[in-house]
């Protein structure tokens, strides 16, 4: 992969074939969105996922301290929510190892990865390579092929460095920069940014998963210019650490101003906000009542006050965590994904008939 910006626009070939949709975020968020689209990889689906490198706590953090390779944690997981669930390969992907001087707390894919880096000296191609090892239905992609790393600036002026660091605040943040500033982004990222039928943010920590990627240079500027449908899923709870009484218009709020468009703008990087409906079980509110987690408040006047439409659907998982079900969520991204696909077929042929 090479880590320069493409300036050619897609080929008339991206408006025949699969739906393209490229996620862009990580963590939990991010893997549970694509286990979903997973079912309906090619020929319905062509999934790209652009993954932030910017953890550096746990196994990621000694990894990457050890071996200065990027993070591994987060596009391991991408590649197996994308892999064959009961594949024997993508079990030992999630092992995590429970004893071992120097072995205990990593996972076998984190790693798988970090040795595949070290024998090609190149960690995008380790990535590409492990997805074809694993069969990961979809292209699986970082951010960026710098070493970066994460600063906040919260509430009062104090500055906190590092994912895990932020994280653990209290404070409200006020910013997330990334260091070094601008970092190039692979020519892929761009190519799959012009040519996608629908671009999705989240879900998944706001200030840790999901900004960090529109830091990386000339992302948000090809999202804003790019002909498919552009949506957020927004957060089912508020994040300690992150999102405390954040409501969904203060989610969309934090990434316009991150990418440097007015709130009354918004449409010129979202077409879309999406809100789940569905009731969240009362045992696992309590549960995370109990640690200052609180439902996502859905601010309507707000949001439609800045330019995008909102879609609320029943969206939540049943399961005894609060998370999205990706069955649903996914059926909604593939409708907006045919939704993009006209647009952007429209839009050519207004542009060749002129």
């Amino acid at each position: 992969m090479s880590s320069k910006p493409d300036s050619q626009t897609p080929g008339a070939d991206s408006l025949r074939g699969p739906l393209r949709i490229v996620s862009i975020g990580g963590g939990n968020g991010l893997s549970t969105l694509l286990s979903g689209l997973k079912a309906w990889a090619r020929p319905t689906v062509s999934i790209t996922a652009i993954v932030t490198v910017t953890d550096d706590g746990g196994s990621s953090g000694r990894l990457r301290r050890d071996f200065l390779v990027l993070p591994p944690g987060d596009i391991r997981a991408c590649i197996v929510a994308l892999s064959e669930d009961e594949a024997l390969l993508s079990r030992m992907f999630r092992y995590r190892f429970k004893v071992g001087h120097g072995l205990k707390g990593h996972s076998f894919g984190n790693l798988f990865l970090t040795a595949l880096t070290d024998l090609t000296g190149d960690f995008a191609q380790a990535v590409r390579l492990a997805s074809e090892i694993l069969a990961s239905r979809g292209h699986i992609i970082p951010s960026t092929a710098e070493n970066v790393v994460l600063e906040a600036e919260l509430a009062g002026g104090q500055i906190v460095k590092g994912e895990s660091n932020i994280s653990k605040s209290r404070a409200p943040i006020d910013w997330i920069r990334i260091l070094p500033r601008s970092p190039q982004p692979f020519r892929e990222t761009i190519e799959a940014i012009r040519s996608a039928d629908l671009i999705t943010f989240g879900p998944g920590s706001l200030f840790t998963s999901v900004i960090p990627n529109l830091l990386v240079r000339s992302i948000p500027r090809e999202i804003m210019k790019a002909s498919g449908v552009r949506a957020y899923i927004t957060n089912l709870m508020g994040q300690p650490g992150e999102t405390i009484n954040f409501t969904a218009a203060d989610h969309v709020e934090a990434i316009l101003k991150h990418c440097g468009v007015p709130s009354k703008k918004a449409n010129k990087l979202l077409d879309y906000v999406i809100l789940n409906q569905s009731p969240l079980p009362a045992a696992a509110l309590r549960r995370y009542a109990a640690q200052t987690a609180l439902p996502v408040q859905v601010d309507l006047d707000r949001l439609k006050a800045m330019g995008v439409r909102v879609l609320q659907a029943d969206l939540a998982d049943s399961g005894p965590k609060i998370r999205h079900s990706p069955e649903r969520t996914a059926v909604l991204a593939v409708k907006l994904a045919r939704l993009g696909r006209r647009r952007r077929q429209i839009m050519a042929r207004s542009v060749a008939a002129e």
